[in-house]
C-alpha cells in the first residue's frame, strides 16, 4: 500500500524529465535558438560578472582622458567628461535587463490573467476583450511619454530618484504591453476548454478556479513561453525609446538607451558612444526574438509528437 503513492510519483517525475528531455531536444534542432541563448547567456554574463572584473566606476569623472579611444584602460573608450564607456555599457545593461524582465512579468501576468478570463468565462469574455481593443488602439509612445512627464516627480519624492523612475518605467511598459498575451491566451483557451479532460474535470464537480489552475492554465503555458521571450525583447526597445527621448532615467543613471540619447551630440567626435549601447540593444533583441522562435517551434505538437 504505501509503495502505490511513492511509484506513482515517481511515473510522473520520469514524465516530467522525459518532456524536458524532448523540450530541449527540439531547441537544439533550431540552430537560431541556440546561438540566440548563447548570445544572450554571454550578454548576461558580461553585464553582471563584467564589473566584478573592470572595476571601474561608471560614473567617475577623469577629465584628463575625455573622448579617447579603445584601449586597455578603456576598451570602449571615453566621453566627453571622461566616463568609461565600458564601465557605463555594463552598468546599463543591468538596469536594461532588469526593466526589460520585471516589465515582462507584469504583462505577461496581466495579459495571462485577463486571457484566461475572457477564454473560460462567458459573460465577461465581451468586455474584457473590448478593454484589450481599446489599449491596443491607444497611441503608445505617447501615453508613455505623458505618464512618465505626469508621474515622474511624484515617484522620485515617494521612492527616491532610481527607484521612483524604475517603478514608473517599469510599470507603465508592463501595463500597457499585455493586450498580445491576452488575445494569444483567449485563444488558446477557448481550443482547451472545449477538450474532453476539461469536460471531465467539470462533470466530476471540480471546481472552477481549480479546474482553470490544474488544466487551462498549463496547456497555454507554451504561448505563455513564447510571450515572455518577446515581451523582454518589447520592453528592451520601448524603455531605449524613452531614454532616448530624455524622459526614461536620469543621466547619472545609465541605461543602454540613455547612453544613445547622450551620445548622439557626440557622433562625429567619438561615434563609440552610440555603437557600443546601440550594438548591445541590437544584440540583446536578436537574441531573444530567435529564443522565442527556438521555444515555439520545440514545443509545436507536430514536431513533439506528444
Amino acid at each position: 500500500m504505501t509503495d502505490a503513492p511513492t511509484l506513482a510519483t515517481q511515473a510522473k517525475a520520469d514524465r516530467s524529465q522525459s518532456f524536458s528531455a524532448q523540450l530541449w531536444g527540439q531547441f537544439r534542432r533550431h540552430t537560431g535558438g541556440v546561438i540566440g541563448l548563447a548570445v544572450f547567456v554571454l550578454l548576461v554574463l558580461a553585464v553582471y560578472v563584467g564589473p566584478l572584473i573592470h572595476r571601474v566606476d561608471p560614473n567617475k569623472l577623469n577629465r584628463s582622458d575625455r573622448n579617447q579611444g579603445p584601449s586597455w584602460v578603456h576598451p570602449f573608450g571615453t566621453d566627453n567628461l571622461g566616463h568609461d564607456l565600458f564601465a557605463q555599457v555594463l552598468a546599463g545593461g543591468q538596469i536594461s535587463l532588469a526593466v526589460g524582465i520585471v516589465a515582462m512579468l507584469i504583462s505577461l501576468f496581466v495579459g495571462t490573467l485577463v486571457g484566461v478570463l475572457s477564454g473560460y468565462f462567458k459573460r465577461i469574455d465581451g468586455p474584457l476583450m473590448r478593454i484589450t481593443d481599446l489599449f491596443l488602439a491607444l497611441p503608445i509612445l505617447p501615453l508613455l511619454m505623458v505618464s512618465a512627464m505626469l508621474f515622474r516627480d511624484v515617484l522620485r519624492a515617494a521612492f527616491g530618484p532610481e527607484a521612483g523612475i524604475f517603478i514608473l518605467i517599469v510599470f507603465i511598459i508592463g501595463i500597457t504591453s499585455w493586450m498580445h498575451t491576452a488575445r494569444i491566451v483567449r485563444g488558446d483557451v477557448l481550443t482547451v476548454k472545449n477538450q474532453e479532460f476539461v469536460l471531465a474535470a467539470k462533470a466530476s464537480g471540480m471546481r472552477e478556479y481549480r479546474v482553470i489552475l490544474k488544466h487551462i492554465v498549463p496547456n497555454v503555458l507554451s504561448s505563455v513561453m513564447v510571450s515572455a521571450t518577446l515581451g523582454i525583447a518589447s520592453a528592451i526597445i520601448t524603455e531605449s525609446a524613452l531614454s532616448f527621448l530624455g524622459l526614461g532615467f536620469p543621466s547619472d543613471f545609465p541605461t543602454w538607451g540613455r547612453l544613445l540619447y547622450d551620445g548622439v551630440n557626440f557622433l562625429q567626435i567619438t561615434p563609440a558612444r552610440a555603437i557600443w549601447p546601440g550594438l548591445a540593444i541590437s544584440l540583446t533583441v536578436l537574441s531573444v526574438n530567435y529564443i522565442g522562435d527556438g521555444i515555439r517551434d520545440a514545443l509545436d505538437p507536430r514536431s513533439m509528437k506528444r
